[in-house]
């Protein structure tokens, strides 16, 4: 818990701490004079908004292509010239290169698992009969491109584990061509589906086909397009036939922004249809009888309204019959487990089988060994796992594990084992198979998973909890070595995120132990308002007018670390993506003298218009949208595009380093390079700014998702060639 500090001491040492850095430089800066083209102006609400930079949301004009190319030509030798970036390299590589796996899974009697035997650029899908017989290549994703930016996205096996569908992503897109192969031979088969994106494979239990999504294409769909997606479709291909005989099974012409999640009930007689509009975990519930089907699976399914509004959220378990079992957030926003019979379906009728706990979250729930129930809750940002019975929702046990995440668990209803991978930030993972034929399951080691030559006993964790603005108590996880003298100069690296819902979980991180072990530095993880930690009400504290509580949860989370001599301002690194990215920029816009590094990595930093561009659409149930009048007044408060200044007094911005990628189709780089152009137009010519600020835009990459292995250690590389720099550092070579 936080402890006060001498009121004096503690004044005097922030002050010291204010201090910027004398940074180690051997270039000077002279940003790209991009372009501002003052008539481009817009009336929100009779409020007009310049937008000089709207040329950049071009990705293929010769003009953004050329500031791109600018760009990179400040950044890229800034970031080479670290005189530490061979050993910087080498570190990551040498603790990178350790085997990784993901737990087996049963199909067909077969067990699969992926594979990474150290700096493969992608895992490898291995299969074998039985849990004791040699392994075999499945699927090796780096045979399909030979600088393995090809990778799984999705996959799935039908009923009886005799066919097997996968997605692949190229570049790291959201657009995937789903491929198919039969099971367990591996053997290729000729079906492919193009153009899918956010889609389900849900298979008919007679091994015909499958049903999938995917959008209309009007132009390019190769991942480097801004265009929006909309009208999303249901779609059924049957094996062995052409694509453009695939059955247009469901869609809704009238609502062009819902995404149709579907899945095949446990018993195959169910189509179970989970329309959403955004991101809000709350969706629609409709079904499909496929067994009374007079004509089988025909274009246009006709289907029953279960649930028809967006009031919570309702995930598939499993069934008996007619009587469903979901997982859901209605009065309940920790969660809880209900029973609703389609034969009698009022809600009158509804029966809670699991109460809501107030206390922890429920994540999940999964059904094993036919009637029993594996629940998996989340308490204090903790995994806890329990076991219930199917039939009367009875808690029969708790499978004992050590404090950390869950991060995968496979078994199936009719499965009589489950495995669960555990993690932790000192854990790299432990395999876990669990006998769910006994009274008391007790999780047996199966597999652990060893980073070679590091001594993770040398350091130790913790979790504290400090107040924000407000007075709310927010969790805090600290990892650093152990004995650490807090002398507020030890260097701190501060990650966030706090949206969508999202839970921030204890996990292990290889280019985490190069800060903790190379540069003595302490790694802390706050779980700020608008993730999932505490459920629906805290994701939902952190979200349209309440956003700001987000940026004072981080904010005050530096001031906690700062306070207790962890670090100071001039140490202090912070990093977030996507979400996590806005976070950042806001925050340095807000409280530049907070903050030492600041890395901002695939951001939302136009929220006037990121609704506009590929999925953004489904953000606005997190942000809110600048159409709406009372929606901008919020969102006009905390843009970062739109509030950046110069800072007052003799404050500067803290060194920024903002990376993108030209095929992220998710928060598309018009975002990042916006934000730059009028980052460094403001602070042009202003002789307080010496810290740099800078852009890396990758190619051939996306939103983070399937990236190889050498492309994120290059990425990691240079994240920590930047912070030793701007940062005057040393490398410390243990």
């Amino acid at each position: 818990m936080r402890t006060p500090l001498d009121y004096l001491s503690c004044i005097v040492f922030i002050f010291l701490c204010h201090l910027q850095p004398t940074c180690r430089y051997d270039m000077e800066f002279s940003y790209p004079k991009a372009r501002r083209d003052e008539s481009v102006v817009d009336d929100y609400h009779g409020h007009k908004i310049s937008d000089p930079y709207r040329w950049l949301e071009d990705p293929d004009a010769k003009e953004t292509i050329a500031f791109v190319d600018a760009q990179n030509s400040i950044s890229h030798p800034f970031i080479e010239q670290c005189p530490h970036r061979q050993k910087i390299q080498e570190s990551l590589t040498e603790k990178w290169n350790f085997a990784k796996y993901s737990s087996p899974a049963e199909h067909g009697g077969s067990y699969y698992y992926y594979c990474n035997s150290g700096l493969q650029n992608q895992s490898v899908l291995y299969v074998q009969d039985n849990l004791k017989s040699e392994p075999r290549v499945f699927l090796d994703p780096n045979s399909l491109s030979e600088d393995g930016t090809l990778s799984i996205s999705g996959t799935a096996f039908s009923e009886d584990g005799s066919y097997f569908a996968y997605g692949l992503s190229k570049c790291g897109s959201d657009w995937i061509t789903i491929q198919f192969k039969k099971a367990p031979s591996g053997e290729d088969l000729p079906d492919t589906l193009k153009h899918v994106k956010f889609s389900s494979m849900a298979w008919t239990h007679d091994n015909k086909g499958m049903f999938y999504n995917r959008y209309p294409v009007e132009g390019k769909s190769d991942g480097t397009e801004t265009t929006t997606n909309l009208y999303n479709k249901l779609y059924y291909h049957r094996l062995g036939t052409d694509q453009d005989e695939d059955l247009l099974t469901v869609q809704f012409q009238n609502e062009p922004k819902w995404k149709i999640g579907a899945e095949v009930s446990v018993d195959g007689k169910y189509l179970l249809l989970s329309p959403n509009e955004g991101c809000d975990p709350v969706n629609r519930l409709f079904y499909v009888e496929l067994d009374k089907l007079p004509n089988g699976i025909t274009e246009n399914l006709p289907y029953v309204k279960l649930i028809d509004n967006f009031d919570a959220q309702y995930e598939y378990i499993t069934n008996e019959g007619s009587v469903f079992t979901f997982l859901t957030n209605l009065n309940a926003p920790k969660y809880k487990i209900i029973n609703i019979d389609f034969q009698n379906p009022d809600p009158k009728n509804w029966k809670t089988l699991v109460e809501e706990d107030k206390n922890a979250v429920l994540e999940w729930a999964s059904c094993v060994n036919h009637n029993k129930l594996v629940l998996c809750y989340l308490k204090d940002v903790k995994n806890k796992l329990y076991v219930h019975r199917l039939e009367t929702g009875v808690l029969e046990a708790e499978i004992p594990l050590d404090i950390g995440t869950i991060i995968g668990c496979s078994g199936r209803k009719k499965s009589k084992e489950i495995f669960i991978h555990f993690m932790s930030f000192l854990t790299p993972g432990i395999i876990y198979r669990v006998d769910m034929t006994v009274d008391k399951p007790t999780p047996e080691v199966f597999r652990t998973i060893k980073v070679n030559n590091f001594d993770f006993s040398q350091f130790e964790v913790q979790q504290v909890f400090y107040p924000s603005k407000d007075g709310t108590q927010i969790p805090m996880f600290l990892v650093h070595k152990k004995g650490l003298v807090r002398n507020g100069n030890t260097p701190t690296f501060l990650y966030g995120y706090g949206g969508f819902d999202i839970s921030m979980k204890p996990t292990f991180s290889v280019s985490r132990l190069v800060f903790l072990k190379d540069l003595d530095g302490v790694y802390a993880l706050a779980n700020i308002r608008g993730g999932g930690e505490y459920g629906e009400k805290w994701h939902k504290s952190g979200t349209h007018a309440k956003k700001q509580n987000v940026f004072d949860d981080f904010h005050a989370a530096a001031e906690y670390l700062i306070n207790q001599k962890y670090t100071c301002p001039k140490k202090l690194v912070i990093h977030g993506q996507s979400n996590g990215g806005l976070l950042v920029a806001a925050c340095i816009n807000q409280r530049p003298e907070l903050y030492g590094v600041a890395l901002a990595q695939v951001g939302v930093m136009d929220m006037f218009r990121f609704h506009k561009f590929t999925i953004g659409h489904a953000w606005t149930t997190d942000f809110g949208c600048s159409d709406i009048p009372e929606q901008f007044e919020f969102l006009k408060k905390y843009s970062p595009l739109h509030n950046i200044r110069v800072p007052k007094d003799d404050i500067q911005y803290p060194s920024t380093l903002l990376l993108t990628a030209d095929h992220d189709d998710r928060v598309v780089p018009l975002h990042s390079l916006k934000f730059i152009a009028e980052l460094q137009h403001t602070m042009a010519g202003i002789k307080k700014q010496s810290n740099p600020l800078l852009i890396k835009i990758d190619t051939k990459a996306g939103h983070g998702r399937g990236k190889p292995t050498a492309m994120i250690i290059q990425e990691q590389t240079d994240m920590y060639c930047f912070i030793l720099k701007t940062l005057g550092l040393d490398w410390f070579n243990h």
